[in-house]
């Protein structure tokens, strides 16, 4: 018996080491990411005059800051913006939960690990039609359930900031792919598994709808 309870000692360690080592390896993966997203943005608002130049810093230490909501909002800006391959292409902003995610391109697992995972059918801001961006509830979008009506998202992209304000949201079953479609104007949908505290494979979806400040 003695035995036993020893095995199943070394073997709790052994999951909590490995649970350790998971949750840092994927910390580390989400924070390069926004380090990417972050020199995608704020480089090329260089390009567009939005800060100073590199050469003009004379080598001091550059601080990464959330850019000034910007006034390029245009459909032409929207229109010529290539995601890069393999990297995180802008950030979201969620000021209820202070918290800055990398968006990355695609939503297979390890594009999740990453960050927020954009639905790559779906729109880019700027693009007058329906955005998704979805995430873990467990990782990147963990407190979702304390956001309320009302509370704002910001994402930056490369070209400019867009301000989104959380009007509705609903509960859907997991295989109801209804909610990725044509709705005619901007909305910013984001996504998480439901319930947030599910043991295993969530049976539902939380989905956030939120349209344009």
């Amino acid at each position: 018996m003695k035995r036993v309870g020893n095995i199943l000692i070394v073997v709790g360690i052994c999951l909590l080491v490995w649970f350790g080592y998971t949750q840092f390896k994927q910390g580390a993966m989400q924070q390069n990411a926004l380090d990417e997203a972050w020199l995608l943005v704020e480089g090329d608002q260089q390009l567009v005059g939005e800060t100073e130049p590199m050469e003009a810093q004379n080598e001091e230490p550059v601080t990464l800051s959330a850019p000034d909501t910007q006034t390029d909002h245009s459909y032409e800006a929207y229109e010529s913006f290539d995601i890069p391959e393999q990297q995180a292409f802008a950030i979201l902003d969620i000021e209820a939960l202070d918290r800055s995610l990398p968006i990355v391109d695609g939503t297979q697992p390890e594009d999740l690990d990453k960050g927020v995972g954009h639905v790559r059918q779906t729109s880019l801001p700027g693009g007058g039609e329906q955005i998704v961006l979805s995430g873990h509830r467990d990782t990147v979008f963990r407190d979702f359930g304390s956001l309320e009506l009302g509370d704002t998202f910001l994402v930056h992209m490369p070209y400019g900031s867009f301000h989104y304000e959380i009007k509705e949201t609903e509960i859907v079953d997991a295989e109801d792919r209804t909610v990725i479609r044509d709705m005619g104007e901007e909305v910013l949908v984001v996504t998480t598994c439901y319930p947030f505290h599910y043991i295993n494979q969530a049976p539902e979806r939380f989905v956030i709808y939120a349209y344009p400040v």
